[in-house]
């Protein structure tokens, strides 16, 4: 098992990745360095290699496929994961490795957003994006982390081999922070200093589309993680619509004495009763919620004795 593992996930980062591994070398020489190269056409494995990292290839495309292949592949104490386009300065690294080794932190989010970012990056809308997404998840999951989507953070053991990866893409990171939320996993927020990409290097992120898989996946993961939550608000506005129906054709009802719009009666009868279907769902989703947690802390504690052979 290696002390520290420095995961770099790489598409076609030949102008970048030659500084991201010296860098490593050189704030965190005591780690090893893995370069996962996910179908790249230019130089960048050969690149990698070069620089003295270790280089492995994962061909299913999307840093969700790179990302479960590292963690199925690699035992470490702790992990570092940073991209290969040289946004992350790696002088940050080494205190948060201090966090998952010494403070037995979970995961350590790279925090962006609270320095450089809004002035580095020049997307407008990946401003918007990130804003939204952590606004998004610290109210529907009542966390308070800093940066949801940031690609540079630290890792224990323990949370790497835990980790159920469904996603395939850039939404990895939203799932990862909503999994360390939702199981009470420890977690830190270190500040980093962003910097914008190069000159000649291209961002792989679809601000779009890749932003609607991002929501998509909170949503997914809210009904997942917190099923009676989702189910009741369903309920809720379910309920609503039908009682707005309602209202009409019962106030005509008093004044005539007859019901002259038996289809919206109707509508608004099935509309209640999936409402009501709706709030049982949350209630019994709820109840297999809870058993996953508790099955999750057995978990843990099964990896414990396998990590330290007892």
């Amino acid at each position: 098992m290696d002390k520290i593992a420095v995961l770099i996930p790489c598409y076609n980062e030949a102008v970048t990745i030659k500084k991201v591994v010296e860098d490593a070398k050189k704030f965190i020489p005591e780690a090893v360095i893995y370069v996962y190269d996910n179908n790249s056409t230019d130089d960048t494995a050969k690149i990698a290699a070069e620089a003295g990292a270790i280089v492995r290839h994962e061909y299913k495309q999307g840093k969700g496929n790179v990302l479960r292949s590292m963690f199925r592949d690699i035992d470490a104490e702790c992990y570092v994961l940073t991209d290969g386009d040289d946004t992350y300065p790696l002088d940050s690294a080494p205190e948060m490795i201090k966090a998952v080794l010494e403070r037995n932190a979970d995961m350590v989010v790279g925090d962006r957003l609270s320095s450089t970012y809004f002035t580095e990056n020049k997307r407008p809308f990946h401003n918007f994006g990130n804003s939204l997404v952590r606004w998004s998840i610290n109210r529907l999951f009542k966390s308070d982390v800093k940066d949801i989507m940031t690609g540079f953070r630290a890792f224990s053991y323990d949370f790497v081999k835990t980790f159920p990866i469904l996603s395939t893409g850039f939404e990895i990171e939203t799932e990862m922070t909503i999994h360390a939320v939702n199981n009470n996993m420890t977690m830190e927020n270190v500040i980093i200093e962003y910097r914008d990409r190069p000159e000649g290097s291209v961002s792989k992120l679809n601000t779009y589309s890749d932003g609607f898989k991002v929501l998509r996946t909170i949503m997914r993961l809210f009904r997942n993680y917190q099923p009676f939550k989702f189910f009741s608000l369903v309920s809720l506005i379910l309920t609503v619509i039908s009682v707005a129906f309602f209202i009409p054709v019962f106030a005509s009802y008093l004044e005539t004495g007859l019901v002259d719009k038996f289809p919206t009666l109707i509508v608004c009868g099935f509309v209640f009763l999936s409402a009501l279907m709706s709030f049982f769902v949350g209630m019994i989703l709820s109840n297999i919620a809870n058993k996953n947690r508790r099955d999750f802390e057995f978990q843990l504690n099964l990896i414990e004795i396998i990590r330290h052979g007892k």
